[in-house]
């Protein structure tokens, strides 16, 4: 078999190719919002939000309502429950989240073990990447362009938030709503990952496509085109992987993103532990991403 039936003949099979645009959308749409996730720190609020969705998710297919629907309210429930009890007593923000996003995954999991379905409700939680289906496509690609225009067209705002929120206050921008339409949107990242990877492993492509790039650059404005473009990466290697080992799809996609991760945090040209190390003194360690 020579290279070209080695790439070609996985996708001779329909559902693998829906499977590989889902991979693609998923994928790019993850990336760029995780580099604002990773940039503000909100790695811990995102393994919270895109697990605290799940409940919402589940109401939604059994009232026969829109994921996205489920997904956003869920999502901004648990911010709020998060901040109640962070606010009202003496349990910390760490805490808060651990206690919420915990408590509504376990809920979800309660409503899939009572929810009667004709249909296998455990790929919210585990992913079914090669049961896409052709209208489970149509709304991962309109989700991911929702979330991809709002990035891509509010980025310079987002950015400022993240880096100086007082200074985007004093400019006019509301500080609140840029973190809302940011929490919005990261409910609405889950639901177009959920088929891909499942609800258990959405946060991986949350969070190291975006650790990645800020290993590799000192300027936010390339972490938007490399984050995306190793998590693609990582995406069609994981697929072809998944194919001829016969592995979980979704699984090995975030594998080989985690190797990549390893690679980059190893080798990184100036940030690496084994090549940063050689050029620069131990002490200086401190990385700063610059908004241009």
């Amino acid at each position: 078999m020579n290279i070209v039936d080695l790439l070609l003949d996985p996708f001779a099979y329909p559902f693998m190719s829906r499977a590989l645009v889902a991979t693609l959308v998923a994928s790019v749409v993850c990336a760029l919002l995780s580099c604002w996730l990773v940039l503000i720190g909100w790695s811990l609020m995102g393994d919270a939000v895109s697990h605290a969705v799940l409940p919402g998710v589940v109401l939604a297919y059994i009232f026969g309502a829109p994921f996205a629907l489920g997904a956003i309210v869920f999502g901004f429930l648990a911010v709020g429950l998060i901040g109640a009890v962070r606010d009202s007593g003496r349990i910390k923000e760490d805490a808060a989240i651990g206690i919420v996003f915990t408590t509504l995954f376990a809920l979800g999991l309660v409503l899939i073990s009572v929810t009667p379905s004709q249909t296998d409700l455990n790929h919210i939680i585990f992913g079914n990447l090669l049961g896409v289906s052709t209208s489970d496509l149509v709304q991962i690609a309109v989700l991911g362009a929702i979330v991809a225009a709002v990035l891509l067209v509010k980025r310079r705002d987002f950015t400022l938030y993240a880096f100086d929120p007082t200074h985007a206050f004093a400019i006019g921008l509301n500080p609140r709503i840029l973190g809302a339409t940011l929490l919005g949107l990261l409910a609405l990242t889950a639901v177009t990952a959920l088929q891909v990877v499942g609800i258990v492993l959405v946060v991986a492509m949350l969070i190291i496509p975006g650790a990645t790039a800020y290993l590799l650059t000192d300027r936010f404005g390339r972490m938007l085109i490399i984050a995306p473009t190793t998590s693609a990466l990582a995406g069609v290697v994981g697929l072809y992987v998944s194919y001829y080992q016969d592995t979980s799809p979704g699984g090995m996609v975030v594998l080989i993103q985690g190797i990549l991760f390893a690679l980059v945090y190893l080798f990184s040209p100036k940030y690496g532990v084994l090549t940063g190390r050689k050029r620069r003194p131990a002490s200086d360690v401190t990385v700063v991403v610059t908004a241009g």
